[in-house]
């Protein structure tokens, strides 16, 4: 399969046109025809930077685009989606059936999930430590395959902060079965152009964007390391350990290691699968970052706690799932070894940290 994921079609976002009314937020489907030269409530337009917004992604024989779009955000609207996607099919010199493939990318506005289960996932896809801090003082995080902004507070909702996110997905679906495989949307400068034309796009049409609207100039700090094997101490954090059996396929990503944010993050890979995350830590110093973590559940044993760290709120945040638990009895501990590791580093006098 690895010849055909080559040559399948690159991912272009696709035409907002028509409407039917779709369950959840209310999406509109949209055919692959006509071409429009905008999406995304207009955030986007073709050929302006990503790869697949370029007028190649669909020139591959069986490639066809669709896009989905919710109604743009309003001031009593607050949650706003679109979906943007190629599907492209090859002949498979084993089968009748050709191997399909798909790759899309979503885009989404609103307040941080409510429901606990919900905001530790989304934390987990948007705090990933394969991400680098946004420039010029944008309060959030960009990679490849994923983006997090969050909006100024005139943009909150009911005392919760908004965000824009961006992610991608891949599958191929052949008669191997549907694999999971990556899917880089384009380079850091580009994902954060698209983040940002898709937020004061959003923010306009809800009524909350700010006199000036959010640019980015400087270039982009990349995170140096690769992913590895997890090991001890983890993310490289003195006192962080965690039981890992031999041969186990958990690979931890260090992220950002500043003053007032640190991420790390470590997943369960499987070939053909979703990476699944198994554990996360964050400090973050940000006012609009430590608003995001408001509503989950606080203490030392719950894997949150707050300090003042040189006059600010600091949010010490750890999540790990029950497969890389070990004893629960040691969880907080480990937590707690986590937050004391880095509040030392960051400089938090004694007494600081709760």
């Amino acid at each position: 399969m690895g010849g055909s994921r080559r040559r399948r079609g690159t991912l272009l976002a696709g035409a907002v046109a028509g409407a039917v009314l779709v369950s959840g937020i209310g999406l509109w489907a949209t055919d692959s025809w006509p071409f429009r030269d905008s999406y995304c409530w207009g955030a986007w337009k073709q050929n302006s930077g990503a790869a697949f917004l370029g007028d190649g992604g669909v020139a591959k024989s069986g490639s066809e685009r669709r896009a989905t779009e919710s109604a743009p955000p309003s001031a009593g609207r607050h949650h706003a989606r679109c979906t943007v996607a190629v599907t492209s099919t090859v002949p498979d010199d084993d089968s009748d059936e050709p191997l399909r493939f798909k790759e899309q990318v979503t885009v989404e506005y609103g307040p941080v999930p409510t429901g606990v289960a919900e905001h530790r996932a989304w934390t987990a896809r948007y705090f990933d430590g394969s991400a680098s801090r946004l420039p010029d003082g944008l309060d959030g995080l960009v990679a490849g395959d994923r983006a997090m902004l969050v909006l100024p507070a005139g943009c909150d909702v009911d005392g919760r902060p908004s965000a824009v996110t961006i992610h991608s997905e891949s599958t191929g679906d052949g008669h191997l079965g549907r694999v999971n495989m990556p899917f880089t949307i384009g380079s850091r400068s580009d994902v954060t152009r698209m983040l940002l034309d898709a937020a004061n796009t959003g923010m306009r049409a809800a009524g909350c964007a700010p006199d000036k609207p959010l640019s980015a100039t400087s270039p982009i700090v990349t995170i140096a390391e690769d992913d590895e094997t997890a090991g001890n101490p983890l993310c490289r954090i003195p006192g962080l350990t965690l039981d890992f059996s031999q041969g186990s396929r958990y690979r931890e990503q260090v992220g950002v290691v500043a003053e007032r944010l640190q991420t790390c993050s470590v997943v369960w890979r499987t070939r053909g699968e979703p990476d699944e995350p198994a554990a996360q830590f964050v400090m973050t110093g940000e006012p609009r970052m430590v608003a995001l973590f408001k509503g989950l559940p606080e203490g030392a044993d719950k894997g949150l706690v707050r300090a003042e760290c040189h006059g600010r709120q600091t949010v010490f945040y750890g999540n790990v799932r029950s497969g890389l638990k070990g004893a629960r009895e040691h969880e907080r501990q480990v937590f707690m070894n986590f937050t004391e590791s880095v509040s030392r580093r960051i400089g938090c006098e004694a007494g600081e940290v709760a």
